[in-house]
């Protein structure tokens, strides 16, 4: 059976992968495209910076780097909720997507606030 880190990592993987496709998707308009731009830099910057967190070397190397992620986890839902309440995407086809994204960011949290308490290096 996979480890935390490790299913977290895949999990992370997969969301940036539906962020891709999202963007792909997007309309061609000028707001979609900006908006859309920054999504795919936030969501995929999740899994990415994530990789980074489980090779940290030491507690405050992961306190910083799981800090990063938590950052872009919350860019990422802000995102999502600016193409959804501006109107270039319907709710109802965002809000696996956004629940997702928000489940990660509570999961994400939750380990920095553990790390930084002394704790064990959760996810």
């Amino acid at each position: 059976m996979a480890t935390q880190p490790e299913q977290l990592r895949e999990r992370t993987k997969q969301f940036a992968i539906r962020v891709v496709r999202l963007f792909r998707s997007l309309p061609k308009s000028d707001e979609a495209r900006i908006m859309g731009k920054q999504l795919l830099r936030a969501g995929t910057s999740v899994a990415a910076n994530y990789r980074a967190v489980c090779r940290a070397r030491s507690r405050a190397e992961f306190i910083s780097k799981i800090g990063v992620v938590v950052e872009e986890a919350d860019e990422t839902v802000f995102w999502l909720e600016m193409l959804v309440e501006t109107g270039v995407l319907p709710r109802p086809r965002m809000e696996e997507l956004l629940a997702e994204a928000n489940e990660l960011l509570a999961i994400l949290a939750a380990s920095q606030r553990t790390a930084r308490a002394g704790g064990r290096q959760g996810n």
